[in-house]
């Protein structure tokens, strides 16, 4: 069997976030890594809580069957996050406490990842949240550290405590969030415009987000879309919009990120040669060599 060379995590509050900030890059990197990439996407909440008219139980089971169709085209491993006791982490929750570190914790040693895809911590007090998100992105950073302490939370996984081995700390990068407009930064983008159209067949999947809950709630500036081909511009525009805010040119569908130092920090050399074609006129890493030193 073939060694696995590259894997790709990602780790988000909710069903559907992952495919509006990371799928393209995921699915590029399979054109760059073949049969030997490993790509997971962990969902960091229950789901429960985003409809209008379903109850929860309906809407918990309802999101977790679409995100596992969206799986299926995209290719890629989903789950859920359990904590230690069992249990599912309910939404609009923004208490990052130790069971929650320690599933991640669980979670990311199980996999051990080469590059972790996140939300961002906002750095901005104006800026506009969502508060799952910044959970999520705040767990993130604060159990990087403790990735490669094989015993920091073994007392809630006897199973884990064990010899100790060592674990890969990855690099940790932050994604786009939509929650945040006119406050996200990046150190480089990827076209992912041949990927577009999958990414339209995997969010459409999501018919209980795309076409009931976000027109409804309003947030997102969001028509209800009748068909596929609908959702396709509805779509487009939303990545037109990013593009604006970030300063990518709107002719080709794009996805950014920030550099972190929260786990290993790579060279530039690194990033050119692990990621998929970047977007050369905006990854000049300027102000990431200028923010982490890097070589």
């Amino acid at each position: 069997m073939e060694e696995q060379a590259m894997r790709l995590l990602c780790v988000h509050a909710h069903f559907d976030d992952y495919e509006f900030v990371a799928a393209g890059t995921f699915d590029r990197f399979r054109e760059r890594w073949g049969s030997s990439l490993e790509t997971r996407l962990i969902v960091c909440t229950d789901g429960a809580a985003g409809h209008h008219q379903l109850g929860w139980s309906e809407t918990r089971e309802r999101r977790w069957q679409e995100q596992q169709a969206s799986a299926a085209l995209g290719g890629y491993q989903v789950e859920r996050l359990v904590l230690p006791d069992g249990r599912l982490r309910p939404e609009a929750n923004p208490i990052v406490d130790r069971p929650f570190l320690a599933a991640l914790w669980s979670r990311i040693r199980a996999f051990e990842p080469d590059y972790l895809f996140c939300p961002p911590i906002p750095r901005d007090p104006l800026a506009g949240i969502h508060v799952d998100h910044v959970a999520v992105a705040s767990a993130v950073r604060q159990v990087a550290y403790m990735i490669n302490v094989p015993h920091a939370y073994s007392d809630l996984y006897p199973e884990l405590g064990g010899e100790p081995r060592p674990c890969r700390v990855p690099v940790i990068l932050n994604t786009y969030d939509g929650y945040m407009v006119g406050s996200n930064m990046l150190d480089f983008a990827v076209d992912i415009e041949g990927s577009f159209d999958l990414i339209a067949r995997m969010t459409w999947c999501h018919q209980s987000q795309v076409c009931e809950w976000l027109p409804w709630v309003g947030r997102h500036r969001m028509p209800t879309p009748g068909s596929l081909d609908e959702w396709r511009e509805v779509l487009r525009q939303r990545y037109r919009r990013q593009s604006r805010e970030l300063g990518i040119s709107e002719s080709v569908a794009a996805e950014a990120f920030m550099v972190t130092s929260w786990g290993e920090v790579p060279s530039r050399a690194q990033l050119e040669n692990d990621f998929p074609p970047l977007i050369p006129e905006i990854s000049t890493f300027s102000n990431l060599e200028r923010r982490l030193s890097l070589d």
